[in-house]
């Protein structure tokens, strides 16, 4: 059974200063990735992008970080982790002054590329000074308020950035975009002090021999598998359900928005909460399966959106117009599924992080650990969107979807049969 600290709250936690900064960077990074998503769906429509063209938006984002994201996170580990945090936020901030250029499809997938660097230097380094820093009785609190805070951001992207993208176009809206980057940038230069590993933290042994014991580790092996799967279907979702939505039903994207709202909204409540729990009673493998197979039910649910256009729409009255507002029926099982698969992320995500920072903290190495859980999703990120794309240009969006449902189904049986709880291991050296 985990321990966990009584005092400690997730409003408790942000009267730390330097938790307060990592969580404005988690902020940044979610508002960003939620709006370049929504912006994604009216390139693909603006630029009549194919299935597969649409696909290498998500898989070009994902190729870069795949060669990546081992050396990367050994560097992070044997190096001042605010130093790469602040560099992965103005690789970000130019990633972002370059979509305010764009004007053609082969740009879009030019700037993903610079995107997927940006995102996976802030990742790496942020999430691992968040592993050290953490009490180790309160780490699912930390990690699960941390996310809930990148749920929170995504949810604001949708909204804000829906409406931002509706009103006032690209240009403005990259702007803003800019401007709470930047913000974040100033927030982790004054607060967070400088190495936060500290000097005695460095590895035990080489990059090849850390991966070597991570990957002996039953539990590694399982989380490695199952991320590699669940991969596939995720991205393959979080790529084309804007885009099914826009060019399906001709959303707007604030619609759009509104839509991905309900799972943002759920994963905000609810990832504290689950960290929380998971400290006290354990049993963190349960939470995975339980959160992945549920994910699974919420993609198979898409589909169905549009059998529930055909039946027509529900009008509402306009909260801040006076007249009624119209959401076709498709609109609401998208909004429904989100939310299911929003819960499914709350149950998920902060368990296997939480995995990932233990097992990494046995031999000083949470980057290097973390990058193991980086790489296995890489693989299938590439893969996924444009084997999505493949499926959709020759066979239907329905068909898409539900391969992306049993690639998440057959994650969660390949890490039941995986996984062990092994013992911590001695100390290496």
């Amino acid at each position: 059974m985990r321990g966990t600290d009584s005092r400690a709250s997730s409003l408790a936690l942000f009267a730390n200063r330097e938790f307060l900064a990592l969580t404005s960077v988690q902020f940044a990074r979610g508002f960003s990735f939620a709006t370049i998503i929504l912006a994604l769906a009216l390139y693909a429509d603006l630029f009549s992008a194919s299935g597969i063209a649409a696909g290498l938006f998500g898989s070009a984002y994902a190729f870069v970080r795949f060669f990546l994201v081992l050396p990367l996170g050994r560097f992070i580990d044997r190096g001042n982790g605010k130093r790469f945090l602040l560099m992965g936020l103005l690789i970000y901030v130019g990633v972002l002054v370059g979509y305010s250029y764009v004007n053609t499809i082969e740009h879009v997938i030019f700037m993903r590329v610079f995107q997927g660097i940006g995102s996976l230097v802030v990742y790496l380094s942020a999430t691992a000074v968040v592993g050290t820093i953490s009490p180790e009785d309160g780490r699912g609190l930390w990690i699960g308020t941390y996310n809930q805070v990148r749920s929170f951001s995504s949810l604001t992207g949708d909204i804000v950035g829906g409406t931002l993208l509706f009103t006032f176009g690209f240009q403005t809206t990259y702007f803003v975009l800019i401007a709470v980057t930047v913000i974040a940038t100033v927030a982790v230069f004054t607060s967070l002090r400088d190495n936060p590993s500290g000097s005695d933290a460095k590895p035990q042994s080489s990059g090849l021999e850390t991966f070597k014991r991570l990957l002996g580790r039953s539990s590694i092996q399982a989380l490695v598998a199952f991320r590699f799967l669940f991969s596939f279907g995720k991205t393959a979702v979080v790529l084309f359900l804007p885009i099914f939505a826009r060019t399906q039903f001709g959303m707007s994207p604030l619609a759009i928005g509104a839509v991905l709202a309900g799972g943002r909204l759920t994963k905000t409540v609810a990832q504290g909460y689950v960290g929380t729990v998971s400290d006290r009673v354990g049993h963190l493998s349960w939470f995975i399966i339980a959160g992945t197979v549920l994910y699974a039910a919420g993609v198979a649910i898409i589909p169905l959106a549009t059998v529930a256009d055909s039946f027509g729409s529900l009008s509402l009255p306009g909260l801040l117009v006076n007249a009624q507002v119209t959401i076709s029926g498709g609109a609401i099982v998208l909004f429904l599924a989100y939310a299911v698969l929003g819960f499914a992320d709350s149950l998920r995500l902060p368990t296997s992080t939480t995995l990932f920072v233990d097992e990494g903290e046995h031999y000083n190495a949470v980057a290097g650990s973390l990058s193991l859980r980086s790489i296995a999703w890489q693989v299938g990120a590439i893969v996924g969107p444009l084997g999505a794309g493949i499926v959709l240009d020759y066979v239907s969006f329905a068909a898409a979807f539900y391969l992306a449902a049993g690639f998440t189904v057959s994650s969660a049986i390949a890490f039941a049969a995986l996984y062990a709880d092994e013992p911590i291991p001695e100390p290496v050296g």
